[in-house]
């Protein structure tokens, strides 16, 4: 027996017959293909013209070209934000709600760390509308209360 060869194996591919169910779905996609093929033609060139004279092609466009010409040190900086995330996917063992805190949370810290200016703006915003839900939650269980 030689070490570095093997027998040939001789396979065979069968395949399994279609089912009634396969065969009536299949003749059903078959008749009304044309049909499907000019309704999705007619809706494919509506909706790239909606798509290309949306706000959101900006945005892609803005984000496709970050990422084809990237400010120095941008992929490091990418790379440590999102370790952060999977260390904190690692550490969040156990409820649904630390698999959506930890990492959120590890990622926000490694970014914040890398680009602290708009870490605090965000941080400015979202306590402002922490404090105005919290406000709104006071009134609503407050409106209850006196109900009773």
């Amino acid at each position: 027996l030689s070490l570095y060869s093997s027998p040939a194996r001789e396979t065979k591919y069968v395949e399994n017959p279609q089912t009634q169910l396969e065969e009536g779905v299949s003749h059903l996609r078959h008749v009304l293909e044309p049909y499907t093929a000019c309704c999705q033609s007619e809706f494919i060139d509506s909706s790239k013209v909606k798509v290309d004279s949306s706000l959101c092609s900006d945005f892609f466009s803005e984000g496709f070209e970050l990422l084809q010409n990237p400010p120095a040190g941008f992929y490091p900086r990418l790379g440590v934000i999102g370790f952060a995330g999977i260390v904190g996917l690692f550490l969040a063992r156990g409820s649904k709600i630390k698999k959506l805190v930890y990492p959120m949370g590890l990622m926000g810290l490694g970014a914040s760390m890398y680009y602290p200016q708009q870490a605090v703006s965000i941080a400015k915003v979202a306590g402002t509308q922490l404090y105005d839900w919290s406000l709104q939650g006071y009134i609503a269980v407050e409106s209850l209360w006196k109900d009773n």
